[in-house]
């Protein structure tokens, strides 16, 4: 059924339209056949227009009397527009008696109004039932520039205070939330920027606009673009993902660890879900992850060094037991370590002035894995050049670390290998061995180019270890006194 009595009108709504008894009154701008012609094409391009929109839509002429009335419309209140195009007002089927005259006065006052005007009353369903609804209405305009009518187009409250909550929840998103929030289109390339998310990635909210990500990321961009395209084809993922990512800022790379959730927006207008991109909401958890992480590294620590302990008392050898403090401690933490101790025995504070020797007593494989190797029986001095870690570590009777840096990878091996130590390390920490006040000689973890270089977190456990090396090798040094 047309969404309008055909009258032929199209522009204007007026009491000047001819007769209301029937569909084929003819239009007031008709003149002869042609018009008619014009007149009924342009009728039937406003009814299909009337039809497809999403919202409810009625007009009434001057005195009140329906002259369009849509599908949405019919959606909502079940009266069809054979019925309520040509009707008075809603008195009496749409409206309640009660409540007819108000609600007449409220919308003819559109036809006299500047604007448009908001109001939410009941209006009765066919059926009998009452749905409260939203209008929004205002004047029509004649050819002389006169009220003719008043349109008034409606919708249930309960959808058009989800579609306000839709757009407060949208513009509340990308200007106050705690989160970054980023559209993302389908080409990958970020559309949307809320505050949070733009200063995350360190930049502003304009310039990040229709960038690659990976302009603005130095790491983690093939898993981050890995998920957005999985979103793209697959739909949300059910949890949220972390990532870790490296951002690129004017003071360098940032390491950062983001939880990542992720929505596929799809259009609403398309009759199949059309992808328009991803909605990527993400918060910062450097900070949790990282005490996390630390948490666990110190857990495993501990229960190393209770596991060395035990298995070092069922040790008869003490020498072997300072070996198996040192295979304990070596799980996690180091490719390599090896025990050196001062030649001719302990020395105290005041003879580690002088220059001093020391003795390879202990090495872990550089080869195949296995339990470390003790040695040194010929009381040969390991040729450390002056300025070695290990030297260093006894004179200071602290901790010393020593790095290749960035040096090429053959440089690399000619710095490890000077150092008496395998020819794949890069990183170096010394440990001191001290019991009863004196100092017994140095562990030394290495590790090579695919871990990371030692911190003061590792110089602590390092010390720990070296603790109960010490104390094994002291034993074992009074029992060969004996």
């Amino acid at each position: 059924m047309s969404a309008s009595r055909r009258s032929g009108t199209t522009d204007e709504l007026g009491p000047d339209e001819p007769g209301r008894d029937g569909p084929e009154g003819s239009s007031a701008g008709s003149a002869g056949p042609a018009g008619s012609e014009g007149s009924a094409g342009g009728s039937d391009l406003l009814a299909a227009l009337l039809d497809g929109m999403d919202a409810a839509l009625c007009a009434f002429d001057a005195d009140g009397v329906v002259t369009h009335w849509n599908r949405e419309a019919e959606r909502i209140l079940g009266w069809s527009a054979d019925e309520a195009v040509g009707r008075h007002g809603f008195a009496g089927w749409a409206v309640r008696e009660a409540d007819a005259e108000e609600v007449e006065a409220r919308l003819m006052s559109a036809m006299h109004a500047p604007g448009r005007q908001v109001h939410e009353f009941a209006l009765l369903t066919k059926d009998g039932g009452r749905v409260l609804v939203r209008t929004q209405s205002a004047a029509v305009r004649g050819p002389d520039g006169k009220p003719a009518g008043v349109y008034c187009a409606f919708s249930e409250v309960h959808a058009q205070i989800d579609l306000e909550r839709s757009i407060a929840l949208s513009e509340a998103l990308f200007e106050d939330a705690s989160w970054g929030v980023v559209l993302v289109d389908a080409d990958l390339r970020p559309a949307v920027v809320n505050a949070h998310a733009a200063r995350a990635l360190g930049t502003g909210r304009t310039s990040v606009l229709g960038r690659p990500l990976g302009e603005l990321l130095a790491q983690g961009v093939e898993e981050l673009e890995s998920a957005l395209t999985h979103v793209l084809a697959e739909g949300a993922p059910p949890a949220p993902a972390e990532v870790w990512v490296s951002v690129r800022t004017p003071e360098g790379e940032r390491r950062r660890c983001w939880r990542c959730g992720f929505v596929r927006l799809a259009s609403p207008l398309a009759e199949e879900p059309v992808p328009l991109g991803v909605g990527w909401l993400f918060q910062d958890v450097t900070a949790a992850k990282q005490g996390e992480q630390e948490a666990a590294l110190l857990r495993f620590r501990t229960n190393q060094l209770h596991r060395a302990a035990r298995a070092a008392a069922e040790c008869e050898d003490p020498a072997e037991a300072a070996t198996v403090h040192l295979d304990f401690a070596l799980a996690g933490f180091a490719d390599h370590a090896l025990i050196d101790r001062v030649a001719g025995g302990a020395v105290t504070d005041a003879d580690t002035a002088d220059p001093v020797r020391l003795v390879r007593v202990a090495v872990t494989p550089s080869g195949a894995p296995g339990p470390s190797l003790l040695g040194g029986e010929a009381g040969l001095p390991v040729r450390y050049a002056e300025g070695h870690p290990a030297l260093q570590c006894v004179a200071r009777a602290g901790s010393v670390r020593a790095d290749a840096g960035n040096l090429p990878a053959e440089r690399a091996r000619e710095w490890a290998v000077g150092r008496q130590w395998p020819a794949d390390v890069v990183h170096a920490l010394c440990a001191v061995l001290r019991s009863r006040g004196r100092t017994l000689g140095v562990v030394t973890f290495l590790r090579g180019a695919g871990r990371s270089a030692f911190e003061r977190g590792d110089a602590v456990y390092a010390e720990d270890v070296a603790v109960r090396i010490a104390s094994a090798l002291d034993l074992a040094g009074a029992l060969d006194s004996e």
